[in-house]
C-alpha cells in the first residue's frame, strides 16, 4: 500500500460561514468491488476511527437519502448522517450534521489503475465551530482512508 497523504488543507470565510477543506488520497492494490463493498457497508464502521457504531443494519444497501445515527469514538453522543450522493462503484458522499454551528461533509471516490486503486477522502468542514471541530479531529480524519485501505486487504 503507498499512502499519498495529499495536504489540501484551506480555512476560508464565504459570507458568515467558516470553511475547512482537507483532501487524502491512498493507493491500494484492493480491487474497486472489495473496496467499494466494505465502504458502503455502513453498519461495520470497525475501520474508521471517527465512528465507534451506527444504527444501519447489516446488508443494507446505500442509497442517496439514507438517514442514520452513528456513535462517534470522542462522545457518547448519537449524531445524525445524511448519505448525499451516491455512485457504486465510484463515490459516497455523507453529510454530519451534529451540532448547530458545524456541518461535515465526507466523500469518498474511487479509481481504477494498472497498479490497483486510487482511494480519495475529501473532508469539508462549514460552520463557525468547524476551526475548533478540525482541530480535535484532524488527527483522525488522516488515518482514516489508511484504515479504510489496511481494513481491505487483511
Amino acid at each position: 500500500m503507498i499512502v499519498l497523504n495529499f495536504s489540501f488543507n484551506f480555512i476560508f470565510s464565504k459570507g458568515d460561514n467558516l470553511y475547512c477543506y482537507k483532501t487524502y488520497r491512498v493507493e491500494s492494490p484492493a480491487s474497486i468491488e472489495v473496496l467499494w463493498k466494505k465502504l458502503s457497508n455502513l453498519a461495520d464502521v470497525s475501520w474508521n476511527p471517527l465512528f465507534a457504531k451506527t444504527d444501519v443494519p447489516i446488508g443494507l444497501i446505500v442509497k442517496p437519502g439514507l438517514i442514520f445515527q452513528a456513535v462517534t469514538r470522542l462522545t457518547p453522543i448519537p449524531i445524525r448522517l445524511f448519505v448525499e450522493n451516491v455512485r457504486p462503484g465510484r463515490m459516497l458522499s455523507i453529510r454530519i450534521i451534529a451540532l448547530p454551528g458545524i456541518e461535515q461533509k465526507i466523500t469518498y471516490q474511487m479509481e481504477s489503475t494498472l497498479r490497483g486503486t486510487y482511494l480519495t477522502c475529501s473532508i469539508t468542514l462549514r460552520g463557525w465551530l468547524s476551526p475548533l471541530v478540525w482541530w480535535l479531529i484532524h488527527s483522525d480524519c488522516a488515518k482514516m482512508i489508511n484504515e479504510l485501505a489496511l481494513a481491505v486487504e487483511k
